[in-house]
């Protein structure tokens, strides 16, 4: 009997395919994906900034440089280096996130070949005992299903 589930080497390699994700794309495309993310924790580390100033950067990593270094007084330089610290950690938190739900997915994994391990040999030995009362089941049932779905429409 087939499995229907993906092998257990497919949750390791997801995690290391997000990984790879993320590292083919620019940081101006993970900061424009991510700014609703991080918006929180740059508003932690610059809290006299308005809101509505960040999100007027949203779209450009240089845009959102200069207006914390203008408002902060701080160089570019320094401002950068700080948001790549914000930019890392968040990193490490979605990886750890993923990380941490590995074994939930092979959990679930086992769970499901279990289940279709026990489940379908009981629903397939009937069926194939009785393959005409297995359709005329499935027959009266559709039209109970197509009676009672159908039943307002009359007039």
């Amino acid at each position: 009997m087939e499995s229907v589930n993906s092998p257990p080497s497919s949750s390791s390699s997801s995690v290391e395919a997000e990984e790879e994700a993320i590292a083919e794309k620019s940081p101006e495309q993970w900061f424009n994906e991510q700014f609703d993310n991080l918006l929180p924790k740059i508003q932690e580390r610059w809290p006299d900034l308005a809101k509505q100033t960040l999100e007027a950067t949203k779209g450009s990593l240089d845009d959102l440089i200069n207006v914390i270094s203008v408002h902060s007084g701080k160089n570019t330089f320094g401002v950068q280096e700080q948001l790549e610290e914000i930019f890392h950690s968040a990193s490490d938190t979605t990886r750890g996130l993923a990380e941490s739900l590995e074994p939930l997915e092979k959990q679930l994994e086992n769970l499901l070949d279990e289940l279709n391990s026990t489940i379908r040999p009981r629903i397939e030995q009937p069926v194939r005992k009785r393959p005409l009362l297995a359709i005329s089941i499935a027959t009266g049932i559709g039209v109970l299903v197509g009676i009672l779905l159908g039943g307002g429409r009359r007039n």
